[in-house]
């Protein structure tokens, strides 16, 4: 393989929440050690919207949701970890036993990186998962008159982009998310959710500031489809300009967007298009196809050749 692409002595971090963190994980888990996802943890829905309103810990779903799809082996503790308790089973139903294990855990262990650490040695994940915080924590939604609307749920229901974002209550990124980010010969963003899953890492000043005095290409992976929430009616380009606000700095030094998917606006100079398509399944990014795309614009980065020229291959 070239020097040039992503191989086995390379660092990635990726960064972002949901399904598709995980999705973009599993892509990479060839780099196993050298892989990172740095995870958002301030999920406030379904099983873990309820685990923490009950008990205060930090949001486990999607940290268990990475854990899941980096698992090769579909075997019965595999199995276990991704069962959700049915109707008629009381106060458990919905309940995703993996996270009911994730916090069980917790509670015994000293730190939540133990507790996950645990269960990629159980699961033989060589890959790293790292919550961008151990503290629990609340995304909020802010205007000039203070923050009104509180978690993602809730944030995610609204029609309009919001003045700002905040992570409420300020908290500290966990040491370990820095150091890979400091490491890193790439740093990914996405796919998922951009208010949601995207933005809350960014919103913690260790973590931002360390990617934005990383020298690693700063790439964003576009969702295969618009999103339902506030963000879907707005450009690309306006997204990028609302994110430099919400950080300071304008970190992201290319964009891969599915041939798929309509762009709204003015494309962006540094964007790339891609076959990204899994199938039939119009939100899935195939995983090969993403590892390919993500090679082409490394390479195009690190070698200082102009993204643009690539919108055609």
């Amino acid at each position: 393989m070239s020097k040039n692409m992503i191989n086995g002595n390379s660092r990635v971090v990726a960064i972002g929440g949901g399904h598709g963190l995980g999705r973009l994980l599993a892509s990479f888990d060839f780099l196993e050690d050298r892989l990172t996802g740095i995870v958002a943890t301030t999920d406030n829905g379904g099983s873990t919207g309820r685990l923490r309103e009950e008990t205060g810990c930090i949001a486990w779903g999607d940290l268990r949701n990475c854990l899941s799809q980096l698992t090769k082996e579909k075997d019965l503790k595999s199995l276990l970890f991704d069962y959700r308790f049915q109707q008629d089973t009381g106060s458990l139903e919905g309940h995703s036993l993996g996270n009911i294990m994730l916090l069980a855990l917790d509670e015994i262990s000293a730190r939540p990186m133990e507790t996950l650490n645990v269960f990629r040695e159980f699961f033989n994940i060589q890959s790293k998962i790292i919550p961008m915080t151990e503290e629990p924590a609340h995304l909020a939604a802010c205007s000039s008159d203070g923050c009104e609307v509180f978690g993602e749920v809730n944030i995610d229901a609204q029609e309009i982009i919001p003045e700002s974002l905040q992570i409420v209550p300020q908290v500290s990124a966990t040491k370990e998310a820095v150091n890979a980010i400091e490491e890193a010969d790439l740093i990914l963003m996405g796919p998922g959710s951009f208010l949601t899953s995207v933005l809350p890492p960014l919103l913690i000043p260790e973590l931002s500031q360390a990617i934005n005095n990383s020298r690693a290409p700063k790439v964003l992976i576009a969702n295969m489809v618009a999103e339902d929430g506030p963000t879907g009616n707005i450009s690309l380009k306006e997204k990028l300009v609302w994110m430099e606000r919400q950080i300071g700095v304008s970190i992201i030094d290319a964009i891969i967007w599915p041939k798929s998917r309509v762009l709204k606006g003015e494309a962006p100079e540094s964007l790339m298009l891609a076959d990204l398509l899994y199938g039939g399944h119009e939100r899935l990014h195939d995983r090969d196809k993403l590892v390919k795309a993500v090679n082409t614009v490394y390479s195009a980065l690190i070698n200082e050749n102009s993204i643009q020229s690539l919108k055609a291959s």
